[in-house]
């Protein structure tokens, strides 16, 4: 029930968001009847590529020809997505303008040409400005991840730690649109820069192993002196836990349920924790999240950094005690305007943040979800480099 519900609020928002923006259009181009239904039928196609992909594959059918589908349907939503908000925005203002003319000129016309005029060439402004957006956005996700630097200054962290590395990445979502040059994009970057560990905080996938095994193959060679970890997003649920669980196994990662492990150089250590997805126990409920159980027997006195996908696991982690918390998750929004309602549902959107005493780093995503479009939140691998404070 709940699966239907969410298809029909999609459903809702793909027809509201393409059927505003078609409204708007079509009186812009002043088209011939037959030219104007033809672009209502292609607006309605493109209306529908959003959603269908992963429907089909959410009832089992993964092949290329999906995937090339849902490349052409994810691009078209971020196009009119943009339109759709630039649009609303210059409706409210033009009448906003309205109103204030008539309170002010009180029953006197309005030059109603010069309106129409202004709405005719605005929307072409923004019809254009959209497709620059988009194409813009669309090479700013395609090019790959940047490399960020990233100082953390901990208590009680041992002399032999400091500027000890963890390369994070977060996010890659390697499944219709994120295949297997990305992901060689992604280990070149990390093998450059040669980290003590590799922390992978979660939906590293969007998909079956069966579908994308070959495309996360050169992950095996993700290789660090110190080891690699992996933690579950939210996505890995949705494509089959258990299976992933043992593919990233296979693949030479370190799986951290709920768990930690002691990382030891030159007779000092720290703790390195790790808990399931924050809402995994609604899909799995063997897998409900517990930063107190993944640091259970450790002393206070230890650094203890934990790795959990969604920033809204800080409440409990910082309960638990841990110095530090490596999240993703929020992709920083991605791109505009959708970094404000992420922002509102997390507890952090990216960056460094201090929550009453435990550190938080909120990854951005090394790669993308949905429309392969990042505008002002460029895709990233963090380096975080651990230091004393003296």
């Amino acid at each position: 029930m709940p699966n239907i519900f969410f298809l029909l609020v999609v459903i809702l928002v793909l027809s509201t968001l393409h059927g505003y923006v078609i409204l708007r259009i079509l009186p812009a181009f002043g088209l011939s009847n037959n030219l104007s239904w033809f672009l209502f039928v292609l607006i309605c196609f493109f209306s529908a590529l959003p959603i269908l992909p992963p429907i089909l594959r959410m009832i089992g059918y993964e092949n290329k020809l999906i995937d090339r589908f849902s490349l052409l349907g994810y691009t078209s939503f971020g196009f009119f997505s943009f339109t759709f908000m630039i649009f609303l925005f210059r409706d409210v203002f033009l009448q906003v303008i309205q109103l204030i003319e008539t309170f002010f000129r009180g029953s006197a016309s309005i030059d109603t040409s010069k309106r129409d005029f202004i709405i005719k060439a605005s929307s072409l402004a923004i019809i254009g400005s959209s497709g620059i957006s988009t194409a813009y956005g669309f090479y700013n996700s395609r090019k790959g991840p940047s490399i960020v630097n990233q100082d953390v200054f901990l208590n009680n962290l041992p002399q032999e730690f400091e500027g000890f590395t963890i390369a994070q990445i977060s996010d890659l979502h390697v499944g219709p649109t994120i295949k297997k040059p990305y992901v060689l994009k992604v280990l070149e970057e990390i093998s450059r820069i040669n980290p003590d560990i590799i922390a992978v905080t979660g939906d590293l996938i969007d998909g079956s192993v069966d579908h994308l095994r070959k495309d996360l193959e050169p992950f095996i060679d993700l290789v660090a002196p110190y080891g690699t970890y992996f933690v579950t997003g939210n996505h890995e649920y949705y494509s089959g836990v258990d299976q992933w669980l043992e593919e990233t196994d296979r693949l030479g990662m370190i799986n951290l349920i709920n768990s930690n492990t002691v990382i030891t150089k030159s007779n000092s250590d720290i703790i390195l924790a790790g808990v399931t997805d924050y809402r995994a126990h609604q899909i799995k409920k063997t897998h409900n999240s517990s930063p107190e159980l993944a640091l259970k027997n450790i002393s206070r006195d230890k650094t203890k950094i934990l790795l959990a996908h969604q920033p809204n696991s800080i409440y409990d982690v910082n309960k638990a005690g841990a110095d530090l918390q490596l999240s993703g998750h929020t992709h920083g929004g991605q791109f505009w305007p959708f970094t404000y309602p992420t922002k509102l549902v997390n507890a952090y959107l990216s960056g460094l943040h201090d929550h009453n005493g435990t550190q938080i780093y909120v990854n951005s995503g090394t790669g993308y979800w949905g429309p392969p479009l990042r505008l002002g939140v460029p895709a990233e691998i963090t380096l975080i480099r651990l230091r004393a404070i003296v």
